[in-house]
């Protein structure tokens, strides 16, 4: 008898799941915004896409459907998720600007940050927030108190 691994190769040791209305819709938004390839998907009992892997430049998320016999329910679109996906790509602004072709709305518009990161928030159709960001600039721990205390002193 084989022994099986309990955790698969290749597969994230952590991997949030996200819980969507519409699964298919969530696989062409992660495609176009973050450039990411299905691994894997499956069909539910109404032959709509229930479940899928996606592979974000190395890091996995799982979409899965709700389901009657679950509690877990996709987030509401407000914006007030308690979960906030934050992804580093390659150019914010254009990442922003795909998201935008999906109809994601711009919670956070995008910026330079202190710490060298230029990032933008939004939530998706389906309701989930994600934090886009890209690295402009790498900082000193130093550098990085000095412009967090510029701020909270202003």
């Amino acid at each position: 008898m084989n022994k099986v691994q309990s955790i698969p190769e290749g597969v994230s040791v952590v991997m949030p799941m996200l819980i969507c209305q519409d699964v298919s819709i969530e696989i062409e938004f992660c495609k176009t915004v973050f450039k990411a390839t299905e691994l894997v998907s499956r069909p539910g009992t109404d032959g709509k896409v229930a479940h899928a892997a996606m592979n974000i430049t190395g890091a996995m998320i799982m979409l899965e459907c709700e389901w009657d016999a679950l509690d877990s329910r996709s987030p509401k679109k407000d914006g007030s998720s308690p979960v906030v996906i934050y992804v580093y790509v390659n150019d914010v602004d254009v990442a922003l600007e795909k998201a935008k072709t999906f109809s994601a709305i711009v919670l956070l518009p995008a910026k330079d940050q202190f710490w060298g990161d230029r990032t933008a928030r939004i939530m998706d159709t389906q309701g989930h927030v994600w934090t886009l960001s890209s690295r402009i600039e790498e900082t000193t721990s130093d550098e990085r108190k000095e412009r967090w205390s510029k701020i909270v002193n202003e």
